[in-house]
């Protein structure tokens, strides 16, 4: 069975794996509301999904900050 001659530096090792890096969900803005979604869900702040109403939401209370 074949085996390398010399072992791959850490230089070579890491430039080929630089490309495997996980990318972060694609994020859009909700219509409705304009908070960030994640693309094809449903908007968890206001509940809408393709302008109709979803989800539930409990009523948000601005004295909670």
């Amino acid at each position: 069975m074949a085996l390398p001659k010399r072992r791959f530096s850490r230089a070579r090792r890491d430039k080929r794996r630089s490309q495997q890096h996980v990318a972060g969900p694609t994020l859009t803005t909700c219509p409705q509301c304009g908070g960030s979604v994640v693309a094809h869900h449903a908007c968890p702040a206001c509940g809408t999904y393709r302008g109709r109403q979803v989800l539930a939401v409990k009523a948000q209370e601005k004295d909670q900050a």
